[in-house]
This record gives structure tokens, sequence and C-alpha cells, in this order.
């Protein structure tokens, strides 16, 4: 499955409604300053200031000046002007920078744990346009190792997953011949090497994978841990990946669904690397947790 059977990107999610709202708020606060009551003393007095400067503030915060006050407009402007700020920090921090996210799920054991609240860097491979998650400037492509967040590429069309946000490892790269099987990664021909960790013990919601296989799986440079069920091998794959995507596994192997499932990554649908753990809930607050992660 590539990119063209792919489901669109664009999904109504935290950052798509942001902007959705700095839309409407603009416009609102624009109509007020250029048809409202008090339009021509507010042009007026932002006559004294460079014309590039003065919108170039009002872009930021609504107001041509520090000293503009909304007192005497209608709520719906003053509540635009007010929360028009702050909101677009969140979105630039989260659209460019650092976004947040939750683990929903078991499949990223032992290296992440559900209740994980992670931190995904935006500008690791580049830098996106948000919403879209059009690139404009490219520093690096993922490597065999890196975790990543993506959205779902959905292929099947399902409801149920259509913009949702997925996270799992890359193991191959564009152009890579794959092998899994028996649960031993084979990559270009190459057998990736394990050292045995002994058996894992689960906490929490992961109590169930308590006495699976602990093994660190030496791919590249990044060096991992995953879980292997000891009742049976998890799904094998062999697969050439192609031009412009990525194929991608949990580390929890018999727990995740992945591409040896539903397919390879389009390298467009890429949102961030995953590099710490901020917080974690899931039956209790662990602080042990927060810091965690590289």
């Amino acid at each position: 499955m590539t990119i063209e059977n792919a489901s669109p990107f664009f999904a109504w999610d935290v950052s798509s409604y942001l902007a959705l709202f700095l839309i409407i708020a603009f416009i609102i606060v624009l109509v007020d300053v250029l048809f409202g009551k008090e339009s021509t003393e507010l042009i007026e007095t932002s006559k004294k200031k460079s014309f590039i400067g003065k919108w170039f503030y009002f872009v930021c915060f609504l107001r041509f000046n520090k000293s503009e006050k909304y007192l005497n407009r209608p709520k719906l402007v003053q509540w635009s002007a007010e929360f028009y700020p702050v909101l677009l920090l969140v979105f630039l921090l989260r659209g460019f920078m650092v976004e947040p996210f939750r683990i929903p799920s078991n499949s990223m054991m032992p290296t992440l744990l559900t209740g994980d609240f992670i931190l995904v860097s935006k500008f690791d491979y580049g830098i996106s346009l948000p919403v879209l998650n059009k690139k404009i400037v490219e520093f690096k492509k993922p490597e065999r190792g890196d975790v990543i967040v993506f959205r779902y590429p959905n292929y099947e069309k399902n409801s149920v997953y259509k913009g949702a946000d997925f996270i799992k490892r890359v193991v191959a790269l564009p152009g890579d011949t794959i092998n899994y099987s028996s649960d031993h990664l084979r990559v270009n021909g190459e057998n990736i090497a394990y050292k045995d960790l002994g058996l894992y013990q689960g906490v929490e919601s992961g109590i169930q994978m308590t006495d699976f296989k602990h093994k660190r799986e030496l791919l590249d440079n990044n060096p991992h841990d995953i879980l292997l069920d000891p009742n049976g091998h998890s799904r094998g794959v062999k697969a050439t990946v192609p031009a412009g995507h990525y194929f991608v596994m949990g580390d929890n192997r018999a727990r995740s669904s992945d591409s040896r499932f539903w397919g390879f990554v389009p390298e467009e649908y890429i949102i961030g690397k995953a590099f710490g753990i901020w917080m974690h809930y899931d039956d209790t607050l662990k602080l042990d947790r927060i810091g965690g992660f590289d």
C-alpha cells in the first residue's frame, strides 16, 4: 500500500481547531477595526507606525499598539482579541516545535507504556506547515530505530481510524528489503543481532505482558528493547519498501498493529520524532517515568 491509496492526511484535530479559531477571531477583530465605531481613531493612531510594523503587531496581537483597549467593543470582539495571542503561541509551538501525545496502548512496550505522555519534535526532520503537514524545509530523513508519530494512512478507509495518529518504530527505509520471520528481523539480507534480557515484569495495564521474552534488538545505531510472546511467534512479513515510504513496527511485536498488517507509512504522513516522557498516568501517577525515553 502506498500514498496513492491512503486516506487524506488532513483531519480535524487540536491543531485544526486552533487554526479555525485563529482565523475566525482575526476576521472578527479586523471587521470591527475597519468598520466599527472606533475604526477611524484606530487607523489614525496606526499611521504613526510603519505599515509593515503595525500590521505585523496586529497579526500577532489583534491590536495596533499595547495601549489599545477593547472595553467599549462587543463581547465577541473582546473575547476574540483576548484569547487570540495565547492560542496563537500554542498553535505555533505545536505546529513548528513540540507536540504532546498520549500513548493509548501497549504496542510500544517496554519502551513506552500505556499512559505515558510523550513529546514529539516537529523540527527533527524539517519544518512543515501546521495542519497540512506540508514540508517546506528538510533537515534529514528518519533513520532505522527512530520512534515516530504519524497520521495513520488508513488504506482500508476504516472510519474508526480516520485521522488517528499512531506511534511506531522505523525498522526499514525506502528501498530496503525486510524479512521478519520467527520473531527475527533481517534487513537487506543482514540478520539483526539480539541480546537476551530475561523475562519481562509487566505493570498496570501491561501486566498481561509479564513473562514475555525481553530482548534488545541491535538495529544500526539505535538499539532498543522489544517484547516477544513466549507462546508463539508474531506475524512475519517479507517486503521491499517503496520510495518515499517507511516500514514500521511496534516494540511489543505480538501486540502491535503495524506495517506487517496494513502497509507502509508515507513520508508525508510523518508528524515528528518522539523523544521524551513528560508525565505518566495509567492506574497510578508514576513520577519515575518522567524524563525517560530518548
